[in-house]
């Protein structure tokens, strides 16, 4: 007698009713996209406890009449600080002047210096490694450093400047003790200290060029000044552009050197008062914490407002 014999049925993935491929590439782009923001959200915590929390109690502060201490009670008043502070013609926007003439001034001999430095230093020569040592020294030093040392500079009566001056027949100049002088030399002290951090980033800028397009200049008869501006600066327009836009942000917050050479205020006389300085004054010299909350979220309006122009000036010269 014959017996028919069953085979067992086979398993499920040896008869290809597994998973398809497109299921398994989606399942693998669900799980790296979940490990993706599980390790981003480290990050994302710590910007939004140490940057946006303060963003948003500074401008709820700026809605209220706090005075005195932070935490003493406290209404909310509305706008009434930022009409106040708009309408402060005596510091208010005197203060903002000085930090657009401080920022432009500086930024533009940085940025000029910086040019006319890497352009120089492009090419290699002897001793250029000690140069690029020499050149970073400013930028290893504190700014409080820097104002003390000039403060002891440009002293009128021992400072080794007056001294320079009066051995060449020039008279004695007030400079950080004058009014009308402060401000100027102060934006060449941030010059002294900035112009080798311009110089650097546009050096790196230039070292990325290609050589082809001026050499091709050069073979065609144009000359040293032609080729720069028609070749080598367009060329440079994006890294020059974010030089720009990382500069002038970094000069519109200086306060450290206006603190530590003129003190509170900026001067007898609020000659070197910026936003910055007068923020800082309107917070731990009069205690009006509301009316600096509307400063400082005005003035950080401002400096959003010029990277913005910055960048679509720059982006529109890169085209």
């Amino acid at each position: 007698m014959s017996t028919t014999e069953v085979s067992p049925a086979r398993p499920a993935a040896a008869s290809g009713a597994g998973p398809s491929p497109a299921r398994r590439t989606r399942t693998f782009e669900q799980a790296n996209r979940r490990l993706k923001w599980g390790m981003l959200a480290p990050a994302l915590l710590f910007v939004g406890l140490m940057i946006v929390f303060p963003l948003v109690y500074t401008l709820n502060l700026s809605l209220t009449d706090a005075f005195g201490a932070v935490n003493a009670g406290k209404g909310h008043v509305g706008l009434r600080n930022f009409t106040d502070a708009l309408g402060d013609t005596r510091r208010f926007w005197p203060a903002a002047r000085r930090t657009v003439l401080f920022t432009v001034g500086a930024v533009v001999l940085e940025t000029a210096l910086g040019l006319a430095l890497a352009m120089l230093m492009r090419k290699t020569f002897r001793g250029m490694r000690w140069v690029r040592t020499v050149l970073i020294i400013p930028l290893l030093t504190t700014p409080v450093a820097i104002g003390i040392l000039w403060l002891l500079i440009l002293d009128p009566t021992n400072g080794i400047a007056n001294h320079l001056l009066t051995g060449i027949g020039l008279p004695r100049q007030d400079f950080l003790g004058s009014v009308s002088q402060s401000l100027p030399t102060l934006m060449l002290i941030d010059v002294w200290q900035w112009t080798p951090m311009m110089t650097l980033l546009l050096l790196a800028g230039l070292t990325t060029l290609p050589a082809e397009p001026e050499e091709a200049a050069r073979v065609d008869g144009a000359n040293g000044w032609q080729r720069f501006r028609h070749v080598v600066l367009p060329m440079l327009g994006p890294t020059l552009a974010t030089a720009l836009v990382l500069r002038a942000v970094d000069a519109l917050k200086t306060f450290d050197i206006l603190y530590a050479t003129k003190g509170a205020g900026g001067g007898s006389d609020f000659e070197v008062e910026t936003l910055n300085v007068y923020a800082y004054g309107l917070t731990f010299d009069y205690q009006e914490y509301g009316l600096a909350a509307a400063v400082l979220v005005l003035f950080t309006l401002f400096i959003v407002g010029v990277v913005v122009l910055l960048r679509r000036r720059g982006g529109r010269k890169a085209a």
